[in-house]
């Protein structure tokens, strides 16, 4: 007999680059990654947020570096990927919440929230993709909010649905090029930006009545489905999201 061993999940010799991973959920994936021995290289706008993120990690001896980086701008974010190297792992935490009742939408704050979640989205997976000779793993981070309603968010809500809805097509397309497109999908999360909601006691009121389990969200919570998705644990794996959200989209 024979006994099955265990996929890896180490991410020995793998590059992997992670947009919006200088701070909150991003910085979550950037360090379970690099934890699991992967060369990171984060992204964001902010220089100073970018560098002292790979700094600390650096400092803590993991492979990182990070560059300043707008992912609206296509062909900055093209030469980007193209400059890193061919990349065994894409994890994308850049996005953009601008809630508001579905009457009072502006077409500002439309496009601006479209831009990111979804256009950005779409060709990050392109271009990295483009790039995967030996195979990958495209990890979107989206929001359990592509997979209910929310007050408030009808726009959030739309670009999420949308990237669950390209993540499917991507992993049919590229299924046979060892490609995987998968996507997480966290309730709220304990972050620096989303500390003005907890301390609203009406709206984490709401956000506690909703989650089934008895807490609200860390980012740690967000570190393991990211390490299986990127590792060979999940090389069955594609075409789906795993729901971080505590039971909310349960009920």
């Amino acid at each position: 007999m024979t006994l099955p061993r265990t996929p890896t999940f180490s991410l020995n010799g793998k590059r992997a680059f992670v947009p919006g991973g200088s701070r909150g959920i991003g910085l979550g994936c950037a360090m379970a990654l690099a934890e699991a021995g992967a060369h990171v290289t984060v992204a964001a706008r902010s220089a100073d947020q970018v560098e002292e993120a790979a700094e600390q990690m650096r400092g803590t001896g993991y492979a990182a570096d990070g560059i300043a980086l707008d992912v609206t701008d296509l062909p900055a974010m093209e030469a980007a990927i193209d400059a890193i190297g061919p990349l065994d792992i894409l994890c994308n935490s850049a996005g953009l919440a601008r809630h508001s009742p579905a009457l009072d939408t502006t077409p500002e704050d439309y496009d601006a929230v479209f831009a990111i979640n979804v256009r950005a989205a779409y060709f990050m997976a392109q271009y990295s993709a483009r790039g995967m000779a030996r195979g990958g793993s495209i990890i979107q981070i989206s929001s359990q909010m592509g997979h209910v309603g929310g007050i408030d968010r009808a726009v959030y809500c739309a670009t999420k649905h949308a990237v669950e809805g390209m993540t499917k097509s991507m992993a049919i397309e590229w299924g046979p090029k060892r490609i995987r497109v998968n996507t997480i999908c966290p309730t709220f999360v304990r972050t620096p930006l989303t500390a003005a909601t907890f301390a609203n006691p009406d709206k984490r009121a709401w956000i506690e009545s909703k989650i089934k389990l008895p807490r609200v969200a860390e980012v740690e919570d967000l570190m393991g489905a990211v390490l299986f998705l990127a590792s060979d644990a999940s090389a069955m794996v594609t075409g789906t999201s795993i729901l971080v959200d505590g039971g909310w989209t349960a009920g």
